[in-house]
């Protein structure tokens, strides 16, 4: 389940700036998932509720908003934006494609008092 490492990685990356900002707490956290990235969203907010658990965290909402892929089409060559591995090209509908890009996840914002 990398669902956890990757909850610590964003974990840490929220208690650096929470700290830095002199923050007592934060009470919301948004991520942004590509589409293709194969991360769990349930086995997501399972592990970020246990990694924040008795943390300056601990009962942060977590928001997570899936984007599209980008991906180049290797029949009309362009290129292209995908919510999957199995989707065809919107512009010619080829399966040949190939995704560019699939960042699995970014922390976009946190919300501290």
């Amino acid at each position: 389940m990398h669902e956890v490492a990757l909850c610590q990685s964003a974990f840490d990356i929220i208690e650096q700036h929470a700290k830095r900002n002199h923050a007592r707490r934060v009470t919301a956290v948004w991520l942004e998932l590509s589409s293709v990235s194969c991360i769990e969203e349930s086995a997501l907010h399972f592990c970020f509720d246990i990694i924040c658990r008795d943390t300056l965290a601990a009962g942060a909402t977590l928001h997570i908003m899936t984007i599209p892929a980008k991906a180049w089409c290797r029949d009309c060559l362009n290129s292209v934006t995908v919510t999957g591995f199995a989707t065809s090209c919107p512009l010619c509908g080829s399966q040949n494609i190939q995704v560019e890009s699939s960042d699995a996840m970014q922390v976009k914002q946190i919300e501290v008092e």
